[in-house]
């Protein structure tokens, strides 16, 4: 199972450059916004990553809730 878990994250996380690719084209688009565009972009973002963050918390929970050693 350890072995699993780790060639998953080594798979997920072995090309930075492929997950990353937006970081420039949203600085740029960022920079020539104003203040409420801007605000706006940073609030879509969010509103972006609360479905995956909020999978991942639930699943590591559950991971969490079902390892914790039965207390006697």
């Amino acid at each position: 199972m350890k072995k699993l878990v780790l060639v998953c994250f080594l798979l997920f996380a072995a090309d930075k450059a492929a997950n990353a690719q937006g970081c420039a084209m949203c600085t740029k688009t960022a920079a020539g916004l104003d203040e409420k565009s801007a605000r706006g972009l940073n609030s879509g973002i969010l509103y972006l990553a609360m479905l995956p963050l909020s999978i991942l918390g639930t699943v590591g929970y559950i991971w969490w809730r079902h390892n914790k050693p039965l207390e006697k």
